[in-house]
């Protein structure tokens, strides 16, 4: 399955879940969770795809930065990874919610 899809329909059916930071940026630029739904929701295409290491683990991990519109026409960054739980997947925002600039 395309990751983008993979994103959106995590993202559509409310399997997000949100890092401290992205809550904290997310309060400091008064976002809310709906509006970075939309934002994935809307979102065109995978900006850029990051291999990373996760801190705590080592293991490797892909890290999916995204470029999207909220209903209101706000575009907002986000990045985040595709995490399994309990054999159940879930989008994990790190950051969240960035107003972009430009």
């Amino acid at each position: 399955m395309d990751t983008l899809i993979k994103i959106k329909r995590l993202a559509y059916r409310g399997k997000v879940a949100f890092s401290e930071k992205a809550l904290a940026e997310m309060s400091r630029e008064q976002i809310d969770p709906d509006m970075v739904i939309e934002a994935i929701l809307n979102a065109p295409t995978i900006s850029k795809t990051i291999r990373s290491r996760n801190p705590k683990t080592g293991e490797r991990e892909y890290l999916y930065v995204l470029f999207g519109y909220t209903y209101a026409g706000l575009i907002l960054y986000t990045k985040g990874k595709i995490q399994k739980e309990n054999d159940e997947e879930r989008l994990y925002l790190l950051i969240s919610s960035k107003r972009s600039i430009g």
